[in-house]
């Protein structure tokens, strides 16, 4: 019986597989799936190790995945994380509330004791010893420029790319070296696969994506790849106008959100590189926790003939949470691929 591991191996490759890969992004959902308050998901790897194992039991996804939040570099650079029992958690306040801060941030050591880096980092190694080589272990790191606005807070982030590039470029340096170390601290751990989350960049202009965020991506990127693992580039929203940016990240998988026409940017990045596989991109909301079994299925089935031979299964973002059981049974379903 193929695994997961082989069959994403395969399918990376162009070749022939019984089933798609599913590589849906599961956090409060799988969460949920224990009965697990969030602030312990959060906050507890073996929690969200157990979450993890459960979802793809339950919902046949072919991949366990240590994404949680996008504070563990945040709270180790020194920002003040708070968790409600049963919520998403909060920054309270900008940890670089001023730019003369900047000087004052540290480089946080990704394996401290304690430190949230380090409990994703035990959740990648738990991962590897329960199912490592059979399921692919995904870890994850936030992009350069995501990482400056949880830092700063986006609003101010905004201003800054305008008022004071220089600096901002001075706190990428910063971002990317920590991002650089969080991701090689996992694939040692056992990761084969790392996400790197860049959300904000769907909200600025291809010519400040081109300077504020790819060359930080790539440099990531560029480190994964040499420490082994697979590179997975995520950016939620409309990425339509740097699809073609995004192909040249050095990303071997690259999500595309339910914004984006799947089978434009298929033909931009095969124009680059079409051993780049994509993955996505029907609606988490309206397909997947609004619809029913049919409406996934037909979705799947586009996003199938639009993607490509190397396409990858998944919705746009993250599942919902309290997304039906019968929906997520239908997307793993409509992945077996007909003799």
């Amino acid at each position: 019986m193929t695994t997961s591991t082989e069959r994403l191996d395969a399918r990376l490759r162009g070749e022939p597989v019984e089933r798609i890969p599913n590589l849906t992004l599961v956090m409060q959902f799988a969460a949920d799936q224990i009965g697990a308050p969030l602030a312990r998901y959060y906050q507890d790897y073996r929690v969200l190790c157990e979450a993890n194992f459960k979802t793809v039991e339950l919902f046949g996804l072919d991949i366990v995945d240590a994404i949680s939040d996008p504070y563990r570099e945040a709270a180790d650079f020194g920002a003040h994380i708070v968790f409600p029992d049963d919520g998403l958690p909060i920054c309270t306040e900008p940890r670089l509330q001023d730019a003369s801060q900047l000087a004052t941030l540290p480089r946080p050591d990704p394996l401290a004791a304690g430190s949230r880096m380090r409990d994703r980092v035990d959740a990648i190694r738990l991962f590897h010893q329960g199912v490592g080589g059979v399921i692919p272990v995904q870890g994850w790191v936030e992009g350069a420029l995501a990482e400056a606005a949880d830092l700063r807070g986006v609003s101010q982030l905004m201003y800054d790319l305008y008022d004071q590039p220089e600096w901002v470029e001075d706190l990428l340096e910063h971002c990317t070296q920590t991002a650089i170390d969080f991701a090689r601290a996992q694939v040692e751990a056992g990761a084969t696969i790392i996400g790197l989350g860049d959300a904000i960049a769907s909200q600025i202009a291809p010519p400040a994506y081109r300077r504020f965020a790819l060359p930080y991506e790539q440099r990531i990127f560029a480190a994964i790849s040499e420490a082994g693992a697979i590179p997975r580039l995520h950016i939620c929203g409309n990425t339509t106008r740097i699809v073609k940016d995004m192909a040249v990240s050095g990303a071997r998988i690259i999500d595309l959100d339910w914004q984006v026409d799947l089978a434009q940017a298929r033909a931009e990045v095969d124009a680059i590189d079409p051993t780049i596989a994509l993955c996505g991109n029907f609606d988490p909301v309206a397909i997947l926790y609004e619809g029913t079994p049919d409406t996934v299925r037909q979705a799947v089935e586009s996003c199938r003939a639009a993607g490509g031979t190397n396409w990858l299964a998944a919705p746009g973002c993250e599942v919902p949470r309290h997304t039906p059981a019968e929906n997520m049974i239908a997307l793993r379903d409509a992945l077996v691929v007909s003799p």
